[in-house]
């Protein structure tokens, strides 16, 4: 992948000021970690916090952060502190959490049955489906006493959890507030004093990549955030290879694990090339994502070479350039295991192409399976085939064929099927509703009534229980 002839690359990171990147803590009033903690508190909320131990600022350049941790002001709070960990109090702030609410949640959801015990770990939360549930039970946990503030490894990883569940449960403008606290991920407070090891997550820093360009509502923040990833990711490729190089044969069970290491950072590196693409298609900026597409090649004898070109046929799709993405999965061989996603874009280009009866008969064998009559995907993804035919059967006109398909998925007469109740099966069964009765919205109530039973049943059953809003159904 080359992010070298981008345009975007050459734009400066804009300068942030903050408690991270303050220089000289007692230089000016103005930009003091006591005052910053103050303004941000009085911004967030009214009700004074119990955490008020300032944050230490980034060491410049030839500055000593064990000095830094001695200096007056910071005494008190870091006094016992080791020099090499981090204080990661202002993480731990209550101010910086928002309430969450049932407001958007559909009745036959409100009630206790479908709710879970608030004594229900977070390990079975996010196993069920609870992601509301799970991100304030994140929340309490980081804003709780008994978490040490220079446990870094258990507060990014609850921050994550509240991150990326806020976002499942169809609050992202919120995660894209709180995520503003991490400020620039790129600070040196942010690496081990000693190794230069980045403390938090891959995984977090990619999300609050996304995040933290919509909560400054700066899309282009967001694509430069990707762009500094992927030098990062680089860099360490060029040194896990230079590693692999220096070992000997004997090495063997090191050679392995070297190896495992660099497929993971060239999947990282693949997949922040599709995250530029989409981010700029979020900014509407259509012609640049097209050039960089053509950018993205797999890594020679990657395992993930066919899932990029999918997931790069898919995004030429949403460009509206059917021949590209068709050029995509074109040389794709059907004995590969990912034969069924070249079939997947061949039914989305049709269609693209308003092509519905050619994407219905493509839809129709892919459930059918191979020709031996065997199955030749997993359960959940027959659902998604079943609910795209469905789609193809609306816009040709046969009404009756899409609601029986949908409905069929929400009441399956093979008992070796569990129901679907997933976001794109009832929110187009409830637009079939609304297509066909002026009685649209008892239909979707029933429907809300119904999922919520289905997921009671499951949960009972010790499966997913999972949560809707008011979006899933058109309410």
């Amino acid at each position: 992948m080359d992010f070298a002839n981008r345009p975007s690359e050459a734009l400066p990171r804009r300068p942030t000021r903050g408690p991270l990147d303050a220089s000289d803590p007692t230089s000016n009033p103005l930009t003091s970690p006591t005052t910053l903690a103050q303004q941000s508190s009085s911004r967030l909320s009214p009700t004074p916090s119990r955490y008020h131990t300032p944050r230490l600022p980034s060491p410049g350049p030839g500055s000593n952060l064990s000095a830094i941790s001695t200096q007056p002001s910071f005494k008190t709070a870091q006094s016992s502190i080791p020099a090499t960990q981090k204080d990661f109090s202002y993480l731990l702030r209550p101010e910086i959490y928002h309430p969450l609410t049932l407001i958007d949640v559909p009745p036959p959801f409100r009630n206790a049955a479908s709710q879970p015990d608030h004594s229900t770990p977070l390990e079975a939360l996010l196993a069920s489906g609870h992601f509301r549930s799970a991100a304030i039970k994140a929340a309490q946990k980081l804003t709780s006493q008994t978490i040490s503030p220079v446990a870094h490894e258990e507060i990014f990883s609850l921050l994550y959890t509240r991150l990326s569940c806020l976002t499942l449960c169809n609050q992202t403008p919120l995660a894209a507030q709180e995520v503003k606290v991490l400020e620039d991920l790129n600070s040196s407070y942010y690496r081990d004093d000693l190794t230069g090891t980045h403390l938090v997550p891959w995984h977090l820093r990619v999300l609050a990549v996304r995040l933290q360009g919509m909560g400054y509502a700066d899309a282009r923040r967001g694509v430069m955030g990707y762009y500094d990833l992927a030098r990062e990711a680089r860099i360490t490729l060029g040194t896990l290879k230079k590693n692999l190089n220096t070992l000997t044969s004997d090495d063997e069970v090191e050679k392995r694990e070297l190896t495992a290491e660099i497929t993971i950072w060239e999947e990282r590196l693949d997949n922040l090339g599709v995250r530029v693409a989409s981010a700029l298609i979020e900014m509407e900026d259509l012609e640049g994502a097209a050039r960089h597409l053509k950018t993205l090649e797999p890594n020679p004898g990657a395992d993930g070479s066919l899932r990029l070109e999918a997931q790069k046929a898919l995004l030429y799709l949403c460009l509206g350039d059917v021949d590209a993405a068709r050029a995509c999965i074109s040389s794709a061989s059907e004995t590969t295991p990912l034969a069924n996603e070249t079939k997947v874009i061949q039914a989305l280009a049709e269609i693209a192409d308003a092509e519905y009866g050619a994407s219905a008969v493509i839809w129709e064998c892919l459930i059918a399976g191979d020709e031996d009559g065997q199955s030749a995907v997993d359960e959940g993804e027959t659902a998604m085939y079943r609910q795209n035919l469905a789609v193809c059967y609306l816009y040709l006109g046969r009404m009756d064929d899409a609601r029986f398909q949908l409905e069929y998925l929400l009441s399956p007469t093979e008992p070796s099927h569990s129901p679907a109740t997933f976001h794109a099966l009832t929110f187009n069964l409830s637009t079939i509703y609304e297509l066909c009765t002026e009685r649209s919205r008892v239909l979707k109530i029933g429907l809300a009534e119904k999922v919520a039973e289905i997921l009671a049943q499951e949960r009972e059953r010790g499966g997913g229980g999972g949560e809707k809003v008011n979006g899933d159904f058109k309410l």
